[in-house]
């Protein structure tokens, strides 16, 4: 597994502020996040890149765009808990734990901790760790049901499992019809990321095994799913 900037997430176009339940940041489903939880998290954040700088450590991410960045990686466990629940899809604590090890054992090969690693090469706020092993035990269990527990090694066929990995989270998303504030921005369909309203920047962070980051400062948001 190779830890990679990434953008994940997905949602549909921005909608009127009336329509959200109030205080929220997101409304997903029945459920929400809340721009408490939001602002905690990106409190969390910018903790974490001041220690960062006080190691000399840089973040690779944009700065600027915290609150985008956050939400896009609460989306992100939600989008694939529901992608898991689809597909009939359970992982373990000691699942969940593996893909913990193996954040740790690259964080280590750079003499960092897991929560500097993270931070500084994804913008996930340390206390999100947990939901990170969470997120790529899915991912990892989806993508071995997908492909038989064999990783392919030739780019068409590793092209052919990431479009299907795509596909399936374009379906999760769509199902939650998710519903960003546009107090903090809106859902970009083209690279399943939550972007600033005022800005055609296609950019925000994640950490992924599989996807690749797409930034554009010309790029138009895609508002509506393509799937």
């Amino acid at each position: 597994m190779q830890l990679a900037a990434a953008v994940l997430a997905g949602g549909l176009a921005v909608t009127a502020c009336s329509s959200l339940q109030l205080g929220a940041a997101a409304v997903t489903g029945q459920s929400r996040i809340t721009s408490a939880t939001l602002t905690s998290q990106v409190a969390n954040l910018n903790a974490a890149y001041r220690t960062d700088k006080g190691k000399g450590i840089s973040p690779q991410r944009t700065r600027g765009q915290e609150p985008q960045q956050v939400l896009t990686w609460l989306l992100t466990f939600q989008i694939f808990d529901k992608l898991a629940d689809q597909h009939g899809i359970s992982v373990s604590s000691a699942q969940v734990q593996h893909q913990l090890a193996g954040l740790k054992a690259q964080a280590a090969q750079q003499k960092l901790n897991v929560e500097d690693y993270v931070s500084a090469a994804g913008a996930v706020p340390p206390d999100l760790v947990p939901q990170i092993g969470r997120y790529f035990a899915i991912l990892q269990a989806f993508e071995n049901r997908l492909d038989g527990g064999k990783q392919p090694t030739a780019q068409a066929a590793q092209s052919r499992l990431q479009a299907r990995v795509t596909h399936a989270q374009c379906l999760a998303a769509k199902d939650l019809n998710i519903n960003v504030n546009p107090q903090y921005g809106a859902f970009d369909y083209g690279t399943y990321s939550v972007v600033p309203a005022t800005s055609k920047l296609a950019a925000s962070s994640s950490i992924s095994a599989k996807p690749t980051p797409s930034a554009s400062a010309t790029a138009k948001p895609r508002l509506t799913p393509p799937c």
